[in-house]
């Protein structure tokens, strides 16, 4: 096996420290839970919201942010990325030089300069590959998941250690399904940030395209081709299936007709394909990205909010509200 690989750890690094939590969102809710059951010592680290208010409904000790890092041996950065800079002055105000492990959820911040931790921390990144409903779901049944973890600092000589330790803590090692890949910080952001910026993007871009060819020009009522391109949930299943025996050999559970145009249609669109994901590759390992986005909040998301403002404003988005309404199903806020 490679040595970047690892199916299991222990939690010993972690036995006598204090875990600060710092929020309590979708992935902090879910790694603060399984770390208490695996027996770690954990508080929260909030600002006044309603998820400090869940923090101590589900009864953890809640700090603000300052106070929970003061506390803390083991400080895990949980927030949102365009959050985490500002959050992270407070925790090293309140830290100083001390020596103390920095947990990061996405290399994002570290990696394009965003956050730059004090040499006397140990800086190491657990990154699930999963949200966080799906992991307590999965540590529920006694399952694990994919997570990838990185080192960006060794202050102490055993970051590596508490890297393994805290992907053991959070139920991602030890069990069925679970597994540790070593990458770098950089490394990590980026492929989060490709897929963010190819995969999902040309596959949102093929619905629409697939949606307006379809219904204007071919007449087919917007609601069968809802359904027949992701609406009935055979996507979805596809897509499990991909995770389970691999992104080609699902194509055996489909009709021989199918798999002929999925394999010759695939290799028709490649070098096309291959020039998108380069440019977007190329843009995302410079920076340019992490600059774009910085900008954009700064401006205060004037083209983001106009973004979410075309396409909830276009036909398929119209056809889509009415045809869930119809089928009774609940749509995100």
């Amino acid at each position: 096996m490679s040595d970047r690989v690892v199916l299991s750890g222990s939690l010993d690094p972690l036995k006598d420290k204090v875990i600060a939590v710092i929020g309590y969102g979708n992935q902090g809710q879910a790694q603060a839970k399984i770390m208490r059951d695996s027996g770690l010592n954990v508080i929260v680290g909030n600002v006044p919201d309603r998820y400090r208010e869940m923090a101590k409904r589900d009864g953890f000790e809640v700090f603000d942010i300052p106070e929970a890092a003061r506390r803390a041996d083991v400080i895990m950065m949980l927030l949102p990325d365009e959050v985490q800079p500002q959050a992270f002055q407070e925790v090293v105000s309140a830290v100083g030089d001390r020596n103390v492990v920095v947990d990061f959820a996405s290399g994002y911040n570290v990696a394009f300069g965003l956050i730059r931790p004090p040499a006397s921390y140990d800086v190491v990144m657990v990154a699930p590959r999963m949200i966080g409903a799906g992991m307590l779901d999965l540590h529920s049944r006694g399952l694990g998941f994919p997570v990838l973890i990185g080192v960006e600092n060794d202050a102490s000589g055993r970051a590596w250690d508490y890297a393994v330790a805290l992907a053991a803590g959070i139920g991602a090692l030890n069990r069925p399904g679970g597994v540790a890949v070593k990458v770098t910080f950089k490394q990590e952001a980026f492929i989060d940030l490709l897929d963010e910026h190819t995969n999902w993007p040309l596959l949102l871009a093929s619905f629409m395209a697939f949606f307006e060819v379809a219904t204007k020009e071919y007449g087919v009522p917007p609601e069968a081709v809802l359904l027949e391109m992701y609406a009935s949930g055979e996507m979805a299943e596809v897509a499990s299936q991909m995770a389970s025996v691999g992104a080609f050999e699902q194509l055996s559970l489909h009709s021989t007709t199918s798999q002929y145009g999925q394999l010759s249609r695939a290799l028709k669109y490649y070098d096309e394909v291959l020039r998108i994901v380069e440019d977007e590759a190329k843009q995302i390992w410079l920076g340019d990205f992490a600059r774009e986005w910085s900008l954009e909040q700064l401006a205060g998301k004037p083209k983001f909010n106009a973004l979410w403002e075309h396409v909830r404003s276009t036909d398929m988005a119209k056809a889509e509200a009415e045809l869930f309404r119809l089928l009774g199903r609940r749509r995100a806020p």
